[in-house]
């Protein structure tokens, strides 16, 4: 087994097992290791987080878990973001996109969030992160304060999947509806879900978020050839 693949096993079972500073160093040791931030990103962060969230929708793992998962992953992300962050600040593309990103109101689990908003953030978003339980109206006022064009909200839990809804409710009864492209997602959302609310789409994955992020803010959508 090669040392690169060595510390992404490890980054992944700091991850599941709620290991905060083991995380952070081993992220380190990636990065010394010369794995580049997006492969540390996807098979190392995002593998452990995925892993983590069905090991919880299974039954097999409990909320104080995915807790100590999630900070694990934001201890990681500290480390790791920096480093993404010069990277697109020195790509030759124009400003990036704000895209605002949120768990709804009533639900309190991010970690899906969190490795979302770190995806699309390597993928050259500035993104706007307003943490847990957000109100609707707080998502729409944080959207139309920083200007964004696309809006991110995530569920755990069916019972905050109304929220979503509302959101959107809110965005037409604004008649802002038009201004702002709206994903979704989380263990409670469906594609059936994500269509019948009238969102924008909804992905199975992080990496997957991002292309569709870059699908419906291209100049001409069809282009990138994501369904």
């Amino acid at each position: 087994m090669s040392i690169p693949s060595d510390v992404l096993r490890a980054l992944r079972s700091a991850i599941e097992n709620g290991q905060s500073e083991l995380a952070s160093q081993t992220v380190r040791e990636a990065l010394a290791a010369g794995i580049d931030p997006l492969v540390v990103m996807e098979e190392g962060l995002m593998d452990g987080a995925g892993a983590l969230g069905e090991a919880f929708e299974c039954g097999r793992v409990f909320l104080p878990e995915l807790m100590l998962g999630g900070r694990a992953l934001k201890s990681a992300m500290a480390v790791l973001t920096p480093v993404v962050q010069v990277r697109r600040e020195s790509s030759p593309a124009g400003a990036p996109a704000p895209i605002v990103v949120a768990t709804v109101l009533t639900d309190i689990h991010d970690i899906g969030k969190n490795v979302v908003a770190a995806m699309l953030s390597a993928s050259g978003f500035e993104v706007i992160d307003l943490g847990v339980d957000v109100p609707p109206k707080t998502i729409l006022e944080r959207a139309v304060d920083v200007d964004a064009r696309l809006i991110g909200i995530s569920a755990l839990l069916t019972t905050s999947l109304p929220y979503m809804r509302d959101l959107i409710d809110l965005l037409v009864s604004k008649g802002v509806r038009d201004r702002f492209k709206v994903i979704v997602g989380g263990a409670a959302v469906s594609a059936e879900y994500a269509a019948r609310i009238g969102s924008d789409g909804t992905a199975p994955n992080a990496a997957q978020a991002a292309l569709l992020a870059k699908r419906l803010l291209a100049p001409h959508p069809d282009a990138l050839g994501v369904v």
